[in-house]
């Protein structure tokens, strides 16, 4: 056969090939690109949902209070669907029909989580007969179907709790978690009614006038000097109380409301102030946390272990599936005299476990129902295994999970998630939150031990004070800074752990590294502003001692 005719006949065999597989890449480039492009948005809205979370805490006084965090959330939640349904728009979708493939969005807070997903609206006995005239018909104004209504919204709360049982349950104890070193205890112990709360700190130590020591740091029992704080041009002594800050003008307490309107302080605030008037957050945070070291080895919690919880499962994994935490070990939780509050310590690991352990639970169940609510989508919603750096997120600070499932992007369909954390928030106190200032006038991160050492320390802030401020003022909205300090230039513009100017903190060991990096001007600092923003955190259930 001559040449002529191979070349014709491998044309007539290879054209046709070639034409579907340039069709079938060209269909993967799309499909690529519509995953990419879709990623991107569903990242953007999710920002865009803790940003609106983060601007309603830091702008309001009551945002600690249990009705306004719903209302933050659920301000929140209608920001990520107007957001996505703005990203999606040119698409063809709009809000409503996007709210049909999001089977779930998570807000973890600091001791628990929401989770905002369809559930079917029931209602008691007696509830239904409050909304029914004396003839068992529904009142004027309201809708009878309210009750089986299959509505979106925020469910109740789910705390980081983990219930331990101890053989012949001598021990039957509830422990609640937080995002950071803080527990509560609750169940019996010995047949006795238990209830304590505090953070877990080891290496305090406390003499007979009452005055504490912790890791070489002196804390007076009579508590610091009141720091000032600017409101709208003017400078006030200020003390932070169960969440709110309360200012000091003519001898008096007052508070502020949204609406720059001052508020007069409850009457116990002049009492826990004393005479003179000191700041004692910071003393009663670590005397707190020695008390709950002496509850727990008295009443032999100390010997609890992590397969004393009673789980439904016996190890957490990875996204590749191998184990990286057995509850079915005998390590003891409580592992005092190990520099307990490190990231390293027994306690840690089992508390991060837990809090990862409840949050895929309940959340993959969420997803799961969620099919029963998809209407017309035939899809299966799944929850997908999240990446170890995304739940490094999620267990260290405010985060937002958002899901996407089940539109079709060509060669597949599009099942996607975005994990976005915010790091200055009034709900959680991290490590990283608490910056320095030099007698320079200037704010540096507790890693920027080339200007640290050289300068003397004057003050220490948490990052949310040096957020700026809005307030209602005579009908026009005005703007302050709490603190009236200037970013280090180094701190902000070399943010990464491995620039020139900080030190690498190996595994994120905060405290070893202060202690081994600075004298006792920058730990005295450092350890008292913590213990003092920690402990005038609002918390529902709290020892006011």
């Amino acid at each position: 056969m001559k040449i002529q005719s191979l070349a014709v006949i491998f044309v007539i065999i290879m054209l046709p090939i070639s034409i579907v597989l340039s069709v079938y890449t060209q269909s993967q480039i799309t499909t690529l690109r519509l995953q990419l492009s879709y990623d991107k948005k569903l990242d953007d809205a999710t920002y865009d949902t803790i940003k609106a979370f983060q601007l309603n805490t830091i702008n309001s006084n009551t945002s600690d209070l249990v009705n306004s965090k719903l209302r933050d959330i659920e301000a929140a939640a209608n920001t990520f669907f107007t957001s996505i349904g703005n990203g999606f728009n040119m698409t063809g979708y709009n809000k409503e029909i996007l709210k049909e493939y999001v089977p779930a969005l998570v807000f973890t807070m600091y001791d628990g989580y929401y989770i905002y997903s369809p559930y079917t609206n029931t209602l008691d006995t007696k509830s239904i007969e409050s909304l029914q005239d004396e003839d068992g018909n529904y009142r004027s104004g309201i809708d009878s179907h309210i009750n089986g209504e299959k509505i979106s919204g925020i469910k109740p709360y789910i705390y980081y709790s983990c219930r331990y049982k101890t053989p012949g349950e001598r021990i039957d104890v509830v422990i609640t978690y937080s995002l950071d070193n803080y527990i509560n205890i609750q169940g019996k112990i010995d047949g006795e009614a238990v209830d304590k709360e505090g953070y877990v700190i080891d290496g305090i130590g406390k003499d007979p006038n009452g005055n504490l020591t912790y890791r070489g740091i002196t804390i007076s029992k009579e508590g610091e000097n009141l720091r000032t704080e600017n409101v709208d041009g003017n400078s006030y002594p200020c003390i932070k109380y169960r969440g709110v800050k309360y200012y000091q003008k003519g001898g008096a307490w007052f508070s502020l409301n949204n609406d720059g309107e001052e508020l007069p302080a409850p009457e116990e605030i002049s009492n826990i102030v004393g005479t003179p008037a000191k700041d004692k957050n910071a003393y009663n945070y670590y005397n707190q946390a020695y008390e709950l070291k002496e509850f727990i080895i008295s009443n032999g919690l100390n010997d609890l272990t992590a397969e004393n919880a009673v789980l439904a499962q016996n190890d957490i994994k990875d996204e590749n599936g191998d184990v990286i935490y057995n509850f079915k070990n005998n390590d003891k939780i409580f592992d005092y005299g190990n520099k307990i509050e490190e990231p390293s310590s027994n306690f840690n690991q089992h508390r991060l476990a837990i809090i990862r352990y409840s949050i895929e639970r309940n959340l993959s169940i969420a997803i799961a129902n969620y099919n029963n609510y998809s209407g017309n989508i035939t899809i299966d919603f799944q929850m997908p295994r999240l990446k170890e750096y995304e739940w490094d997120k999620l267990l260290n600070n405010i985060s937002v999970i958002s899901f996407l499932q089940g539109l079709n992007i060509g060669g597949k369909i599009y099942n996607g998630y975005s994990v976005i954390n915010n790091n200055k928030n009034k709900e959680v106190i991290p490590e990283e939150s608490i910056y320095l200032v030099t007698d320079d006038n200037q704010y540096h991160r507790i890693t920027d031990i080339k200007n640290l050492k050289d300068k003397n320390i004057v003050d220490a802030v948490i990052n949310i004070d040096l957020e700026r401020k809005s307030i209602i003022h005579e009908d026009e909205q005005t703007y302050y800074y709490p603190k009236e300090y200037f970013g280090c230039y180094d701190c902000i513009v070399g943010v990464g752990k491995n620039s020139d100017y900080e030190h690498n903190i190996e595994s994120d060991n905060t405290y070893k590294f202060i202690d081994e990096e600075y004298g006792d001007d920058v730990k005295k600092a450092y350890y008292m502003a913590i213990g003092r923003e920690r402990n005038a955190m609002y918390r529902l259930v709290r020892n006011l001692n």
